[in-house]
């Protein structure tokens, strides 16, 4: 049983040939024909560095929801700073911070096993998945959304926030979109989900 309320979930996966050709040929078409509005508010960051999916994956889930982060660390200092840049600026405030290198190492010595160089190749990534509110828009064809809500999935690799369609319940929809966008698509068993939830507000204060 997962912990709810859930605020972000973080996917790790295998890249395959066909989920290549299937993320530029989304991204492209999200360039050319453009998608459902994405809330502005919504902080994604371009990777410029590599080998650090993992971090961008953890950046991604506290900046873009309401769990609380110490006010006046470093985090939460690189979270206010982003509000007011463009992606390829958080990009290069993330390679000029110390943040990163810190985050990086605190993952790599909590991990099971080394991480990977910067220049070292990999065939697992990580992507991450974080609810938010449907801007209002009048343009011909948007679908209304009763909730309000949708579902982003936030990858630095990717041309930006790549909408997913309403969200009425985040962990099913979550759920639903990597079955059909990602395990389909391949026979690998290299799948791992990480929740990032926060306890009910009565367990907090006991």
């Amino acid at each position: 049983m997962v912990p709810q309320p859930v605020k972000a979930v973080i996917l790790l996966f295998p890249i395959t040939p066909d989920y290549e050709t299937k993320r530029l040929t989304e991204d492209r078409q999200i360039k050319e024909e453009g998608q459902h509005p994405v809330d502005p508010t919504i902080i994604w960051i371009k990777q410029t560095i590599g080998n650090a999916c993992g971090t961008m994956g953890l950046l991604h889930a506290f900046a873009n929801s309401d769990v609380t982060v110490a006010p006046e660390s470093p985090l939460a200092k690189f979270i206010d700073q982003c509000k007011t840049k463009t992606p390829e600026e958080r990009s290069k405030l993330l390679e000029e911070t110390e943040l990163f290198a810190d985050i990086h190492a605190d993952a790599a010595s909590a991990g099971q096993t080394e991480a990977p160089e910067a220049d070292s190749r990999t065939d697992l990534h990580f992507t991450c998945f974080v609810q938010a509110p449907s801007p209002p828009s009048r343009e011909e064809g948007i679908e209304v959304d009763e909730t309000g809500m949708r579902l982003l999935e936030l990858d630095g690799r990717r041309g930006g926030p790549v909408d997913r369609g309403i969200s009425t319940n985040f962990l099913e929809d979550v759920s639903k979109i990597v079955k059909e966008v990602y395990i389909n698509s391949t026979t690998s068993a290299e799948f791992s989900m990480l929740a990032l939830s926060v306890p009910p507000q009565d367990e907090a204060e006991a």
